[in-house]
């Protein structure tokens, strides 16, 4: 099983990756699933002017991002709130994909650094995952206040209780990633 923990914001000092961090840290160190970060920051992409299965000559990068997400079993992704909503980056991200978005498994990690730990960019943001047919894991990872709750490492201020949201959360991923499997399998 291999999970994708997709950070979402490519503004400087941003610091909802450290929950991206904090994320694979945790996967691994349990030995859950093959995990790896696919850090928005790093690809740069144009603004979004059409799907990726239309672009007549798309970049490298772009086809580096499709099979990431085309091969990952299930996605965590980690988006902080700006505004009450989600980043540019995101959006511009997951329409640039289409048919690899669909009934995939997608646990939504959102941090702010305000009180709410980003429970206004939810409702918008799994409106567009169900649009495209993503499938929207039923558990999520709200953070307020992220500055405080990690360091710049992802190692969390307060571990036992953090890793006891953070098993149920992952554990729920892990369950609709083999739900999937078993369909798929026609089991």
């Amino acid at each position: 099983m291999h999970i994708i923990i997709l950070s979402t914001s490519v503004r400087q000092g941003r610091n909802s990756h450290r929950l991206s961090l904090y994320f694979q840290q945790f996967i691994a160190e349990r030995n859950l699933a093959t995990v790896e970060i696919v850090d928005l920051a790093a690809y740069q992409f144009p603004v979004f002017d059409e799907r990726l299965q239309y672009i007549e000559h798309p970049t490298e990068q772009m086809l580096d991002y499709q099979q990431k997400i085309n091969n990952a079993d299930g996605v965590i992704l980690v988006t902080p709130e700006y505004n009450g909503g989600y980043p540019a980056s995101l959006k511009n991200a997951i329409d640039l994909l289409y048919k690899e978005w669909q009934r995939k498994p997608i646990a939504l990690a959102t941090a702010s650094a305000g009180p709410f730990g980003g429970a206004q960019v939810t409702t918008s943001l799994v409106f567009s995952l169900w649009k495209i047919g993503a499938w929207v894991v039923p558990a999520m990872f709200p953070v307020p206040q992220v500055q405080n709750q990690y360091d710049e490492t992802g190692r969390p201020a307060d571990k036992e209780a953090t890793d006891k949201r953070a098993q149920k959360f992952v554990s729920e991923l892990i369950w609709c990633i083999q739900a999937k499997e078993k369909m798929s399998a026609g089991e």
